[in-house]
């Protein structure tokens, strides 16, 4: 039961286990609220007899005891329910984030950011009113009507059958509406990702936006995806109605049913009036708990979808592997390598060359030819479709990615950094390092050039994503982490891109002195960041097209020596 409740709510083993004791709580909970019904029934059972000698204490110490009990109950309610649920919700998205922690790259490159968070935040706080609210209560309000019910079964069965015959009338009407409620809660959802999107990309791109007198058009597509979400939620709403407002009038006729019943049992001498009084009792408290939990098991049916938006990352396949390493030195060898990415397109088809230890191998080629995948699949960011990648002899698919990337220092085109101090972010390669360490990192990278400048130096705040600073500059810290870490491969995309002739040729000294003994392979568009390299992988629709040193190449009169011709001549054009 436990891992049926861990797998149907996207629980953990502990939240399914407080989800349970949460339904036996509001179990214990409902049924203390029938004893005032009983002490009610006792009550008018003595005035019509006549009895009342010695009954005021009894009746005093039993509305005593239902206060008692009715507090009892719901303190341990409160706490089966919210306090557990809270907990279970930090669980939740703790769990969501070591799952994507361990998720293959693959998954990203379907899924956008707005997704994920509203996967980690919106579905989990959904859920949490979920399980605080509508699953305990529901669960607590069938298991004690059905006790309740049984009992009514000895006192008249047909007035049983009068008050409890709407019961499974009401719940299968909001249980058919559970294919149409999935189906707006998926539209619904649908609109709500396109609209997070659409704002989330116009924060991104106002700038483009506006410089491109675009920013009107926009926002009347955007406003567009905002009008849709409320025309969802609004229909969302009137289908969940048209079956919970249904069922609960149908509930309500069990009154009517009950007095007509017992009217005519009374007319005809077979019911007293005490029984009778005692169903109306009932009744007017039985169905209260049973209105909520058809609005409730809506409410359930509602969280399928955000159910299954959870359970989308926490069952996706991870990468794994052996923690050791069992490498023989640092040699990079692609050995008939094949890739596609999710959209079928085939990157690499096959691939085959070795970067070796103590050498800088560059990959170049035309756009799309598969430089930056390869890097991404040397460090096991992916994984491959067919043949072979290793390190050192060490097959990378069986190693752990974290356990490999020990071995990488990574320097991206795309630079990623942190709402915070220079020194800390240049810190993210080695978390261990000193300040003295950090800073002669970054000198290395020539980061001292724009930090001495600032108002607080290395300890100035860059703002988010380094906001602060110039793209170059950006780059730069970004080359420092990776001479902190100080990895013996070091993966290059594009990391002069963003720099002046001035900068690159000083990181470009600093890189040769960091690259000594080391595993080095970069990727490059501009042939003379590349000239110095060891060894040119040209890549070309997915194959090596050409392999070997630069002057070699150069001499075959092949794709790199046409790409060398190209960007020459492209460096002597001028404007007219």
């Amino acid at each position: 039961m436990i891992k049926r409740l861990q797998r149907k709510y996207a629980l953990s083993e502990q939240g399914a286990k407080d989800l349970i004791k949460g339904c036996i709580a509001c179990v214990f909970q409902n049924i203390s609220f029938m004893f005032p019904v009983g002490l009610l029934y006792f009550l008018v059972s003595d005035l019509m007899n006549g009895v009342s000698e010695g009954r005021a204490a009894f009746y005093i110490i039993g509305c005593i005891v239902c206060v008692g009990l009715i507090l009892l109950t719901t303190w341990f309610q409160y706490n089966a329910t919210y306090f557990a649920t809270y907990t279970e919700s930090g669980v939740r998205r703790i769990t969501l984030a070591e799952k994507l922690r361990k998720i293959p790259l693959s998954f990203f490159g379907k899924k956008d950011l707005a997704d994920l968070t509203s996967t980690i935040m919106a579905d989990c706080t959904f859920l949490e009113q979920s399980f605080s609210h509508f699953i305990p209560e529901l669960a607590g309000a069938i298991i004690s009507t059905l006790l309740i019910s049984v009992n009514l079964f000895f006192f008249d069965w047909r007035m049983a059958l009068a008050a409890l015959w709407v019961m499974p009338v009401s719940f299968a009407i909001v249980g058919f509406s559970a294919k149409v409620q999935e189906r707006l809660n998926q539209k619904a959802m649908d609109a709500k990702m396109a609209c997070a999107d659409g704002i989330q990309e116009c924060i991104e791109t106002v700038r483009d936006l506006k410089a491109n007198n675009a920013e009107g058009d926009y926002l009347k597509g955007l406003e567009k995806k905002i009008r849709n979400v409320e025309k969802r939620a609004i229909i969302n709403e009137f289908g969940l109605a048209a079956f919970v407002v249904t069922a609960s009038l149908i509930l309500k006729l069990g009154i009517a049913t009950v007095a007509l019943a017992g009217a005519a049992l009374l007319m005809r001498g077979t019911l007293d009036i005490l029984t009778f009084f005692m169903f109306l009792l009932v009744v007017s408290r039985l169905y209260d708990p049973l209105q909520g939990a058809l609005q409730n098991l809506a409410a359930v049916i509602s969280t399928r979808t955000n159910i299954a938006r959870m359970n989308e990352i926490l069952d996706h396949p991870v990468q794994d592997g052996e923690s050791k390493l069992t490498n023989e030195g640092y040699d990079i060898t692609f050995s008939h390598v094949g890739f596609s990415y999710n959209s079928g397109e085939t990157v690499l088809k096959d691939v085959s060359f070795t970067a070796r230890q103590g050498e800088v191998t560059a990959l170049v080629g035309p756009s799309g030819g598969g430089k930056t995948t390869v890097s991404r699949l040397a460090s096991r960011f992916w994984d491959i479709d067919k043949g072979k990648i290793t390190v050192g002899g060490m097959d990378i698919s069986k190693i752990d990615p974290e356990a490999l990337l020990s071995l990488y220092s990574i320097v991206f085109q795309n630079v990623t950094l942190f709402d915070n101090t220079i020194l800390e972010n240049i810190r993210i390669g080695n978390k261990n390092a000193t300040d003295e360490e950090v800073i002669k990192a970054a000198k290395l990278a020539n980061c001292d050039e724009f930090a001495e400048k600032l108002p607080d130096k290395w300890n100035s705040n860059i703002g988010e994503n380094g906001c602060e600073l110039s793209g170059g500059e950006r780059q730069r810290i970004s080359i420092a982490r990776a001479f902190l870490k100080n990895a013996p491969i070091i993966l290059l995309d594009e990391a002069t891109a963003s720099l002046d002739t001035e900068n690159e040729t000083l990181i470009q000294t600093a890189l040769s002195r960091l690259i000594k003994n080391k595993t080095v392979m970069v990727i490059a568009h501009r042939m003379r960041t590349v000239a110095g390299a060891d060894k040119i992988i040209v890549l070309d629709g997915g194959i090596v097209a050409e392999e070997g040193a630069p002057d070699k190449l150069l001499e075959k009169n092949g794709i790199y020596s046409k790409m060398v011709r190209l960007q020459t001549e492209s460096q002597n054009w001028t404007l007219a």
